[in-house]
C-alpha cells in the first residue's frame, strides 16, 4: 500500500473512474492519504462522483509518472468518521478553504480488495494487493 500511496503522490494527479448508469465517467483527483493503515481519497459529497461511487463502489485509478504507470483497482468504502476527515485535510492544507471536517460536504473513502499494478513500456510488470 505504502508503494502505491507513493506513486500517487509523486504523480499529484490520477485519473479516477466510475460509472454512470452504462456511461464511463473519469475525471482527476488529487487527494490521497493513510489514515490508520488505509489509503484514502476525497472528494465532495454532492458532486457526481460521490453520488456514482454510492450506487457502484468499485472503480480504477490510473496515474502516469513519465516512465511508468498505475492501474489501481478498489471497492470503496465510505467514512464518515470526523479524525478521518481532518486527516485528509490536515494533509492538504489548501482544501481548507472548501471543506471542513464534519461540515456534511466533506466525502471520504478507503481503498478495500485493492490491487495496484505498475507497468512500463518494455519492464516488468508488479501487482501489489491490499
Amino acid at each position: 500500500m505504502q508503494e502505491t500511496y507513493e506513486f500517487l503522490k509523486k504523480c499529484n494527479t490520477y485519473y479516477i473512474a466510475t460509472v454512470e448508469g452504462d456511461q464511463p465517467r473519469v475525471r482527476p483527483f488529487g487527494t490521497v492519504n493513510i489514515f490508520e493503515g488505509k489509503l484514502y481519497i476525497q472528494t465532495g459529497k454532492v458532486k457526481n462522483v460521490a453520488k456514482q461511487i454510492s450506487l457502484n463502489p468499485k472503480t480504477e485509478i490510473s496515474a502516469f509518472d513519465g516512465k511508468t504507470w498505475i492501474r489501481l483497482s478498489a471497492v470503496l468504502v465510505e467514512d464518515n468518521r470526523i479524525e478521518a476527515q481532518q486527516s485528509m485535510l490536515d494533509a492538504y492544507p489548501s482544501l481548507q478553504g472548501m471543506y471542513k471536517a464534519g461540515d456534511g460536504n466533506t466525502q471520504l473513502y478507503y481503498m478495500k480488495d485493492a490491487e495496484a499494478v505498475f507497468a512500463s513500456f518494455g519492464g516488468e510488470t508488479k501487482t501489489v494487493k491490499f
